[in-house]
């Protein structure tokens, strides 16, 4: 099966917004970002698709904000769901992962930005690399891990 030939689906909570992922999906992994900390309570767990392989049904429906310079999230303008974030800079757009239809077939690798974590939670000893900041260009999707 080819990158083209695979598709994963998912939507927000109330089903406002449709997408489907075209393409190979990079393993998820886990933000505790003070971004992510803000808008999604504690932590984001994010997989990512190659840009231009996200499909959005209603696009109208999803509203997004400028985070930071370069850098959008898109989120359901009816129910507030957190759908996406995009950096201009990458070539990927990374997708909440909690809102791909189940089963989804990915694993978690790590957790990221492990310094900004809250102070009332702990991570514990998962198995999982943690790192004090980001992964660079180790986040692209890669062809053969889901």
């Amino acid at each position: 099966m080819n990158d083209r030939q695979q598709s994963h689906a998912g939507g927000c909570a109330c089903d406002a917004v449709r997408y489907r992922a075209i393409g190979e999906l990079r393993p998820v992994i886990a933000c505790h970002c003070s971004q992510c900390r803000k808008s999604l309570t504690n932590y984001g767990a994010f997989t990512a698709v190659a840009r231009g392989g996200l499909e959005i049904d209603d696009a109208a429906e999803v509203t997004w904000f400028a985070s930071s310079p370069g850098v959008r999230r898109g989120f359901c303008r009816r129910c507030g769901s957190t759908l996406f974030w995009d950096n201009a800079a990458n070539d990927y757009t990374s997708i909440a992962a909690g809102t791909l239809d189940q089963p989804s077939g990915l694993r978690q690798i790590s957790h990221i930005y492990v310094a900004d974590k809250a102070d009332f939670y702990e991570i514990g000893d998962d198995g999982l690399e943690q790192l004090t900041q980001g992964q660079g260009s180790d986040i692209r999707p890669r062809r053969g891990e889901r």
